[in-house]
């Protein structure tokens, strides 16, 4: 006979898989929703193009996905609007300095922050400014938008929360240092970390504090909120688990290196991954924080996984995008678009759309990838490899009959 705590399990995975920030095919924000738990339950409409758009600076933020049109920011200082089904530039707008920020697309409109200081209203159609308001330092954090405010954090040490109708300021929380951590909001509350150590639990109505748990080093990891727990990474090389209510401890797992990437929370199976600066792709229990599997790079992972079917996908600073397996961390595929002798990082953090992969590099492209297939577009690096390999075997042949004719002439 079925008992009455597994009726509410049931009930609660199946709110989990029907409500609107879950079953969402599009991917409007950071990490998907405002949880930042980085998966979709719903798949999108399956879209089977692979192409490769180019910008004029590193790609380090992280693209979002909203009625089939791609959202990114650039080092280019441009935020872009791309067409899916081919590659094609919408538009795109001219900030005043690099956009790290990730976008975040809501009601037709997209927000996001820039370098130069501002936080943008865009209209996602055709990227006409609606606002745009000042902060006192660069904008890297990106936004959360929630019952008509936006809220984000700034290098200036604080976060905001602007009304989206106008932009004017809702209230501002005051850190003691910069906020590179993208909030998080669930029933109320918002979560982020800042440069002071330490995380922040603010009410978002009036901007008052509600608790602070202090942690040993930086918490530029963006905190991910499932079943009343709050999961982050540190610089401390410590992954938490707090209670959401209290800001109480639950669990600490010790990887040993600064962790900037941001949680992805898979509730099915109780897993959480995360990956650090040692290079590691880490899954542990969601409710104890015992480790179940580790997978191993070739650079520091600060791109945040993505979930889909039975998957996860993300960048490291070694040049490659993996998709392993969720349940025995084994690598089913991967995409290096440098070929080991271009590679750049890739710190932005992948949508999913489908079983397309879109992710950008700090070679200042953003690549579409079909996992499916197992298909990746040519990257650009290949011809620079096929120029090189041409001069080299041509100054090889060179050297080699230069060679001869001097031995012929000594004989």
């Amino acid at each position: 006979m079925v008992g009455i705590k597994e009726i509410l399990i049931s009930l609660v995975l199946i709110g989990l898989i029907v409500s609107p920030s879950a079953a969402a095919a599009d991917w409007p924000m950071f990490r998907q929703n405002m949880e930042n738990t980085g998966f979709v339950t719903e798949s999108a409409k399956f879209c089977p193009c692979i192409w490769i758009f180019e910008t004029n600076g590193a790609i380090k933020s992280s693209p979002a996905i909203y009625n089939e049109i791609l959202y990114f920011g650039s080092g280019d200082k441009n935020i872009y609007a791309i067409k899916m089904d081919n590659g094609s530039k919408k538009w795109s707008y001219k900030t005043g300095g690099e956009v790290l920020s990730s976008p975040a697309v809501v009601n037709n409109t997209v927000y996001v922050g820039s370098m130069d200081g501002y936080f943008y209203s865009l209209n996602s159609d055709n990227g006409a400014l609606e606002w745009k308001y000042k902060t006192g330092s660069g904008i890297e954090s990106s936004p959360a938008v929630y019952d008509g405010l936006v809220f984000f954090g700034s290098n200036d040490n604080n976060v905001y929360a602007l009304y989206t109708s106008d932009g004017t300021l809702a209230w501002k929380f005051e850190t003691n240092k910069p906020v590179f951590s993208s909030p998080t909001v669930f029933n109320g509350t918002l979560y982020v970390g800042s440069d002071d150590n330490s995380i922040y639990a603010i009410n978002i109505q009036d901007g008052s504090e509600i608790w602070e748990y202090g942690t040993a080093d930086k918490v530029r990891s963006s905190p991910a909120y499932y079943n009343d727990t709050v999961y982050f990474g540190s610089d401390d090389g410590q992954l938490y688990a707090l209670n959401a209510t209290t800001g109480n401890l639950i669990w600490n797992y010790y990887i040993g290196s600064p962790i900037r990437s941001s949680p992805l929370i898979e509730p099915m199976n109780n897993n959480l991954f995360i990956g650090s600066d040692d290079g590691n792709m880490t899954c542990v229990d969601t409710r104890t924080g015992v480790l179940k599997w580790s997978y191993k790079t070739g650079g520091p992972i600060r791109s945040s996984p993505a979930l889909f079917d039975n998957k996860i996908t993300f960048g490291s600073n070694d040049g490659t995008v993996y998709v392993l397996n969720k349940y025995t961390g084994q690598n089913e595929w991967n995409y290096m678009p440098g070929y080991y002798i271009f590679n750049s990082p890739i710190s932005s953090s992948p949508a999913v759309y489908g079983q397309s992969i879109y992710v950008g590099g700090e070679d200042g492209y953003i690549y579409v990838l079909n996992v499916n297939k197992e298909e990746a577009p040519t990257s650009v690096f290949f011809y620079y490899i096929a120029v090189l390999f041409t001069v080299v075997m041509g100054v090889f042949l060179f050297i080699r009959i230069f060679k001869k004719r001097i031995t012929k002439k000594e004989e």
